[in-house]
């Protein structure tokens, strides 16, 4: 088997990975129909930390760095997704936004390693760039500008912990994902607790039906426990530009799943601003193996 290339059967584990992350921002939807924001974030990763904690040993790495990574993309990433997504912004946009991280991560990256930005990443930066401009300026209620804002910040949380897993290289992803839930549900439960009140809490956990419980364990157990375990299993197994290409799904499962189930609409603008953000993603992530293949030679 060729190591660069997906088996039949890695590359359905892959997929299926993509659809769980994609479909994830439609359950988050129903989750917030009852449940405030920080609190539904809040129990996500309370159900994620126990009872996996009991079973899966506590990766050897320093505290410190599960700390950070819990904290950014505990209350950082989800934090901040879970608020814009309670009326601010459309869970397909949301799928879609969110994956400005990859710019994010870049640009944290060579902060911190003093590289320069390359003109092939300023094209794909103004791509997706152009594609947010459309969401805002074409906007029909499905995003606000605060939504988008938010997404932002979500996203930039994502690429922080990026960093930070990436100190970690061979640890268990599952486990190292587990442990760093502890350090995530301090700051969101106090924030919840703090702008959202108690009255809102018990009101939320009190209206919470059978679906909105579903939704809390899908978060934890499918989105974390499955896509976290699966991706981090198949990023062992190959190199990071066979599998990393395919996250440039997420977004498409993200909004067709948005239409299929809450009747999203799918005019021609959005659409135009998704294949923007899509073109800006797929040129930053080919751009340099599309060069090494044809222009090296």
């Amino acid at each position: 088997m060729n190591p660069d290339s997906l088996s039949l059967r890695h590359a359905l584990l892959a997929l299926a990975v993509m659809a769980v992350w994609g479909s994830n921002f439609v359950v988050i939807r129903v989750g917030l129909d009852h449940l405030p924001p920080l609190l539904f974030a809040t129990l996500r990763f309370s159900v994620a930390f126990l009872p996996a904690a009991l079973f899966l040993k506590k990766p050897d790495v320093p505290w410190r760095n599960l700390a950070a990574y819990g904290v950014l993309i505990g209350a950082g990433q989800f934090g901040m997704l879970f608020i814009a997504m309670k009326g601010h912004i459309s869970p397909g946009l949301a799928s879609l936004v969110v994956q400005t991280q990859a710019f994010f991560t870049i640009a944290l990256a060579m902060r911190l390693t003093g590289e320069r930005v390359r003109p092939f990443q300023y094209a794909a930066l103004a791509l997706a760039a152009a594609g947010i401009g459309v969401i805002i300026w074409r906007t029909d209620g499905s995003a606000t500008p605060l939504g988008i804002a938010l997404v932002l910040v979500a996203a930039m949380s994502w690429a922080g912990g990026n960093l930070v897993a990436r100190r970690t290289p061979g640890v268990n992803m599952l486990a190292y994902v587990v442990w760093a839930s502890l350090f995530s549900i301090p700051p969101l439960l106090t924030f919840s607790l703090i702008f959202e009140g108690w009255p809102a809490i018990r009101a939320g956990v009190m209206r919470a039906d059978t679906l909105t419980w579903a939704a809390v364990v899908w978060q934890a157990v499918g989105n974390t426990m499955f896509g976290y375990a699966v991706w981090g299993w198949l990023m062992a197994r190959y190199p990071a530009a066979t599998i990393a290409p395919m996250s440039l799904l997420v977004p498409v499962f993200g909004m067709a799943a948005s239409a299929v189930f809450l009747h999203e609409a799918l005019p021609g603008w959005k659409l135009a601003a998704a294949g923007l953000v899509m073109a800006g993603l797929a040129l930053n992530t080919f751009w340099p193996r599309l060069r090494a293949a044809f222009f090296a030679r």
